[in-house]
């Protein structure tokens, strides 16, 4: 599967709850396969995402394509106003 999606099923963080469950529907709308990867199992796993990255800070939800870094949640939210959701997925 092409498309992973670095989430949390463990955070405070009322924001990122938010934008995890908007990303998830807005994926199962477009019919977009993907794989969820939960980086609470552990820290290597968050440690991973954020090394693929590129950014020792970042926070879920991260996409990418196989290994290939696509982006943020902002940038996310960005290519759905546009309309380039496959192309900021690199499906297109």
């Amino acid at each position: 599967m092409g498309v992973k999606l670095y989430y949390t099923t463990v955070t405070a963080s009322r924001a990122v709850k938010s934008q995890q469950a908007e990303v998830m529907r807005i994926l199962e709308s477009k019919s977009i396969q993907y794989e969820l990867i939960d980086i609470s199992v552990g820290g290597e796993v968050r440690d991973e995402m954020r090394s693929k990255a590129g950014d020792p800070t970042a926070v879920p939800p991260q996409f990418f394509n196989e290994d290939q870094y696509c982006g943020n949640y902002e940038m996310f939210s960005e290519a759905v106003e546009a309309d380039t959701v496959e192309q900021f997925l690199k499906l297109a």
